[in-house]
């Protein structure tokens, strides 16, 4: 079965740790099931090798190969360098032609001397480079060739010859025998879902299917990339049929096992919750021998008495190629041994396909009841099984039990019943209400993806025709694409028509939220009624379902508390709000409610709590397969604070990602903010600036702010300041105060522009107007208890005060700056407060910016001002510009006045 992968992601440290094992010197083996990435693995270490210089041999036996008596030797000595055979004796070079032939020498040559032949030819290949041999699939190697390998490995020719070798699982196969000592083995484990969602990326498939395929591989990346080929044209993956491939590697894994194990197996496969009573109640006397024996193959993993296999296709696998009959049996069984008389009644109804209104008819009982206890998973799978039993003269209560099925299988989380049943119910000659609700069950299955699906919203519409009550949800819909895609002006006409349906309909919760998207809409566009709005939306009897929680107006309540910096109030009202979400089935509610206590957390200066509830979000998120442009936002937010600036730029790169491919405008932008920010504090203020003038583009497009990251003007002057380009960085922060007027409502947001004012203020010189601004941040941002923008604050005053050369000023706020990090837990902030600190130590600069600290040490260097222009991406005026205040400040006239000061070393060169 193949298994290469063309680009290996998140494979760094155990690439790095076969390097290790084999600089060391003896062998290294991998182990891992089929599709896991071994060869990969091993082609890449052979490549790296061969490049070094080193002699590579490369061994990669075929299954039929084991019975072929020395194949595998064959292959090696084929491969070995001419010049090494030559230095044979003529005795053992005869031997080693004969071996190359696949046979024994025909000299009737002892099996001593044969077995000495490959100790010699390594020894002699070994002398004029390193020697690796690869050997990849050990399992298949013949027995003949296997001998002469390890005897050879062994006599150790030397410690130049090394040995990489990859097998399916360690005790199997002989491969740890083969290698030269000391052996290390090493096993290929399944990649994370961030590496996996890398990877289907690099094949151009869509973020939002990382998760789902994860989960369906269990991270094998040959099937991860395999089932990818079969993502479907919406935008979520359904496994309707599985590749060729894969059931091609699953039988493969699944024959290994002995006849008496795949039929315990095929029990725990049918079964809803397997279990090892639930398979010794069906029959399987020797269940806990076959589970162990599926468990050493790596088919299942234990968990006390649950039973899961892995990948999870594997159980579908096994269950497919079973004949019916038998699958028959076990279902029987299954019933049988069930304790819960709902589950022994979809076992019976399982038996067979054949249509029974009488078990129909009991399963939509037994639906009904599920639903009373709000069990809605089972509740849709009884509701499909039943519309699946239903004969035809009952097709209306086919309809009826579909659309239960959908609606239900939505709220349960269990994407695959509802796209399932959602398209049944379009594929009949259904009514005009129940395809209106089953193309509403497809309208929320797409997510963040609402803007490709305007053709399932024109159908909805037409067939919804003058019922208020199925316009209003398909209205409610629209208004929510439009947020998405930053068209205010149609989302405000779909709100308010949404909410008159849905009055007209006396439906409130779905009025509550039409008001609520209106309230929102309304505050994005500065128009003060969005208070009025969002009140008339809490006053009413609206009772939405946990799942749905994060558009109802209680929850943008707590959201527009957080953009006012109302941030005890915002905190206390989502820790109540996730009380509720945390029976949100699907998991988005809960995603959301956990994101937006990360953002207030990082607020708030609990930085470490916001990296908590930001991953927490994030696996959530992949768990239920959710869009992660928004996740990936937060987690990059709660890096910047508390964490990694490479993981920050990280997340926010593959958040611009996933909101690309989903058209989601609203978060590509905050995304870009991310990311801005982390190349400007990671010392990449170029690229940056670029980012940010990304974002400055695409919100011109989009024709609103974002009240969340409304500071990204502040921060884009600060950084065109530090890059040296003075006037774009005063007009930026002069329309960011424009802008301001209209977001008001941040009280943070006169903070920002000062501090933004204070860098703009100290790069061009202006020192002392600039520690006045930054020191007036920090009280700002003192009086709103956000301490980590105080500190922030803090450092560019200690920047400015060393500039004005006022050293015991500059290290007095650096330090303050540092203590508030440190207790925050605002890692990355700590560390640039410790080079800041040094920096206070240091030789004094004579008050030059960072930008003309750069171009004085260009010059002393010998570079002209165009070439300066040139690396630095300036035009050569404004380094004209930066010379002439150089000059000033330092008392000089001219370039050669200017290299004499240099030359003795009155500043310091960043360079």
């Amino acid at each position: 079965m193949p298994e290469v992968v063309p680009a290996l992601h998140g494979r760094e440290e155990l690439l790095a740790a076969i390097d290790a094992r084999l600089t060391a010197g003896g062998g290294v083996v991998l182990h891992g099931p089929p599709g896991i990435g071994r060869t990969a693995l091993l082609d890449t270490v052979a490549d790296q090798a061969a490049a070094r210089g080193e002699l590579v041999l490369r061994l990669r036996p075929a299954r039929g190969e084991r019975a072929l008596a020395y194949a595998g030797v064959a292959d090696l000595v084929r491969q070995v360098p001419a010049e090494a055979v030559a230095a044979l004796a003529p005795a053992p070079r005869h031997a080693l032609i004969a071996l190359r032939q696949g046979r024994p020498s025909r000299t009737g040559a002892p099996a001593l001397a044969r077995r000495l032949v490959m100790p010699e030819l390594l020894a002699h290949c070994a002398r004029t480079s390193p020697l690796l041999l690869v050997l990849d699939d050990a399992q298949w190697l013949d027995p003949e060739s296997a001998e002469l390998i390890g005897y050879a490995m062994r006599r150790r020719p030397g410690p130049r010859v090394r040995m990489l070798a990859a097998e399916r699982r360690p005790g199997r196969t002989r491969a740890a025998r083969l290698c030269p000592a000391p052996v290390a083995e090493l096993e290929v484990p399944p990649l994370s879902p961030d590496d996996l969602t890398a990877l289907l990326e690099a094949h151009g498939l869509p973020c939002r299917a990382a998760s789902q395929l994860h989960q369906a591989s269990a991270g094998n990346p040959f099937l991860a990339l395999a089932l990818g080929g079969a993502v479907a044209a919406g935008p979520t993956w359904r496994p309707a049929s599985l590749p060729e491939p894969v059931r091609d590697l699953a039988r493969e894994r699944l024959a290994e096992l002995p006849a008496e194990t795949r039929d315990t197996l095929l029990v725990a496969a049918l079964a809803t919750e397997p279990t090892v009573t639930l398979l010794l109640r069906a029959g399987r006397d020797d269940a806990v021998r076959d589970l162990r024996s599926a468990a050493g193959a790596g088919i299942v993993e234990l968990a006390g008495e649950r039973i899961r296999f892995t990948p999870p296709l594997l159980a579908r696998v096994l269950a497919d190629e079973t004949p019916a009959a038998d699958r028959g049996r076990v279902h029987a069984d299954l019933a049988a041994a069930a304790y819960d008389p709902v589950e022994a009644l979809r076992q019976q109804a399982l038996r067979t396909a054949r249509p029974d209104p009488d078990v129909a008819a009991d399963l939509a009982a037994a639906g009904r009841r599920c639903a009373m206890s709000v069990a809605e998973r089972t509740t849709a799978e009884l509701y499909l099984l039943a519309a699946d039993r239903c004969p035809p003269d009952r097709s209306a209560d086919r309809l009826d039990w579909l659309v239960a099925a959908a609606r239900t299988a939505i709220t349960g989380g269990v994407p695959l019943i509802a796209g399932r049943a959602a398209e049944a119910v379009l594929a009949a000659d259904a009514p005009p209400a129940h395809r209106v609700r089953a193309r509403l069950v497809l309208l929320d299955l797409a997510g963040q993806a609402l803007a490709d699906m305007g053709e399932t919203f024109a159908a909805a519409l037409a067939e919804a025709g003058d019922d208020p009550a199925l316009a209003a949800p398909v209205r409610l819909r629209l208004t929510w694409t439009a947020l998405l895609t930053g068209d205010l002006e149609g989302g405000v006409a779909e709100a308010r028509e949404a909410e008159r349906a849905a009055r007209l309909a006396g439906d409130p919760t779905t009025e509550s939220m039409a008001l609520t998207a209106l309230a929102q809409i309304q505050r994005v566009q500065g128009e003060p009624g969005w208070r009025d709005t969002l009140e008339r939306a809490l006053r009413l009897p609206a009772t939405p379902a946990p799942d749905w929680l994060h558009y109802g107006p209680h929850y943008f309540a707590a959201r527009f508390a957080l953009f006012d910096d109302r941030l005890d109030e915002a905190r206390a009202d989502l820790l109540n709000l996730l009380a509720v979400a945390e029976h949100d089935r699907i998991g988005e509610a809960r995603v959301e409610v956990l994101r937006s206590l990360s953002e207030v957390a990082t607020r708030a200066g609990r930085c470490q709590e916001a990296l908590r509830y930001a991953h927490r979000a994030v696996r959530a998120a992949q768990e239920a397969g959710l869009s992660p442009g928004p996740t990936w936002y937060t987690a990059a937010v709660a890096e910047l604070a508390g964490g990694s600036l490479e993981a920050a730029a990280g997340f926010a790169r593959r958040g611009i990602r996933a909101s690309r491919q989903e058209g989601d405008g609203l978060y590509l932008r905050r995304n870009l903010h991310a990311l801005g920010q982390a190349e400007v504090r990671s010392g990449d203020t170029r690229a940056g600036v670029a980012t940010l003038r990304r974002l400055r583009d695409s919100e011109a497009e989009a024709g609103s702010a974002d009240p969340m990251i409304v500071r990204w003007r502040a921060d884009l002057a600060a950084a065109l300041a530090s890059v040296g380009e003075h006037a774009e960085a005063a007009t930026t922060l002069a329309l960011a105060r424009q802008a301001a007027e209209g977001l008001g409502s941040s009280p943070a947001l006169a903070g920002y522009l000062d501090r933004a004012a204070a860098i703009v203020s100290s790069e061009s010189g202006q020192a002392d107007l600039a520690a006045d601004l930054a020191t007036a941040a920090a009280r700002h941002f003192e009086r709103l208890r956000q301490p980590v923008e105080q500190a922030h604050a803090l450092l560019v005053a200690g920047g400015a005060e060393r500039r004005r050369r006022r050293y015991a000023a500059a290290r007095q706020a650096v330090g303050a700056a540092h203590k508030l990090f440190r207790t925050t837990g605002a890692r990355p902030w700590a560390r640039e407060a410790e080079l800041a600190l040094a920096r206070t130590e240091g030789t004094p600069d004579q008050g030059l910016t960072s930008t003309e600290l750069r171009i004085a040490g260009m010059v002393r260097d010998g570079a002209s001002n165009r070439e300066i222009a040139t690396r630095l991406y300036l035009s050569v005026k404004t380094v004209e510009a930066t010379l002439t205040r150089v000059y000033r400040k330092l008392g000089v006239r001219s370039r050669t006045q200017l290299l004499t000061v240099l030359a003795v070393g009155e500043i310091t060169n960043p360079s």
